[in-house]
């Protein structure tokens, strides 16, 4: 992933998680700035702080450069709450999905 598709994707999900460059960047124990220069490609956060910005946004690594996933950090919570159901709890939870899926239009 380029520099300018890391900036893009940290926008789309600092938007979606509907917080401020600015409260971002202060939560995180940065400069007010911070996000704001990375999302403008002047700066590249470090790994740390990449694993940071992970952290805040409640997604994995690998759920960050999922760029097919829109929401990730809805995915990455009931993915974790459907680890808790038993098989029979699943495949209900299946059902409603599929059907869900297949009357959405494409």
């Amino acid at each position: 992933m380029c520099k300018e598709a890391f900036s893009k994707r940290l926008v789309q999900l600092r938007m979606a998680k509907g917080v401020s460059a600015r409260d971002m960047s202060l939560s995180l124990g940065q400069n007010p700035g911070y996000i704001n220069s990375i999302e403008n490609n002047k700066t590249f956060p470090s790994m740390s702080n990449f694993f940071e910005i992970c952290d805040y946004l409640n997604i994995t690594p690998m759920e960050f450069f999922d760029l097919e996933s829109e929401h990730p950090e809805k995915i990455h919570t009931l993915t974790e709450q459907l680890k808790r159901l038993d098989a029979a709890q699943l495949d209900s939870i299946l059902r409603i999905v599929n059907g869900l899926v297949s009357n959405h239009p494409y």
